[in-house]
């Protein structure tokens, strides 16, 4: 099982094996976890300076060996989770979509992070009696809740996401500049 995530994350990489430099890293389905676990911890620890990390739907039931990722600010976890007791810490944005999240109490763990907005979208959660005002209760650094703020009003596109965006557009745009002259040359 252990190389067929090495694979997936190499194939996500596109063959760079840089890892220091990845920022987002998208495994969406890429594996399913027959015994509902993580990749080994070894492999996702090599992206200490990952801040956007997606793993929806492959079919992760817990997060018991989920390394520590201090740059990590968005985690993507959708049509995956049963159980949040052992989320990392030090997310901002943390997608869980889509899980069999039913109470307000399995939300429990979130309340300790620092988490600026959070997403359940279709959670069982989502239909209990006045869960906004009870979630916003719960995680008190909580300001977007399903892409809402406690007022109802949407969250307003981000312009760090935008000039990340550009930033990425700019350096692949002068890395291939870099690799068309090298090749002139």
């Amino acid at each position: 099982m252990d190389e067929i995530w090495e694979r997936a994350v190499e194939t996500a990489l596109d063959g760079r094996t840089d890892y220091a430099s990845a920022r987002t890293l998208t495994l969406d389905g890429a594996v399913k976890c027959v015994q509902g676990r993580l990749p080994p911890p070894s492999l996702l620890e090599k992206f200490q300076n990952i801040q956007h990390l997606s793993i929806a739907n492959i079919g992760v039931s817990s997060l018991e060996q989920f390394p520590r990722l201090r740059s990590l600010e968005k985690l993507i976890l959708s049509d995956n989770l049963r159980s949040l007791e052992f989320l990392a810490e030090a997310k901002r944005d943390l997608d869980l979509s889509n899980n069999w999240i039913q109470y307000i109490e399995d939300l429990a763990p979130l309340a300790q992070l620092k988490l600026v907005s959070l997403d359940l979208y279709v959670c069982p959660v989502t239909r209990v009696k006045d869960y906004r005002s009870r979630v916003f209760g719960l995680i008190k650094l909580l300001k977007y809740l399903d892409k809402m703020d406690a007022d109802e009003n949407e969250r307003p596109e981000s312009d760090d996401e935008e000039e990340e965006d550009e930033k990425m557009r700019m350096t692949l745009g002068a890395e291939k500049l870099t690799a068309r002259i090298g090749l002139i040359e």
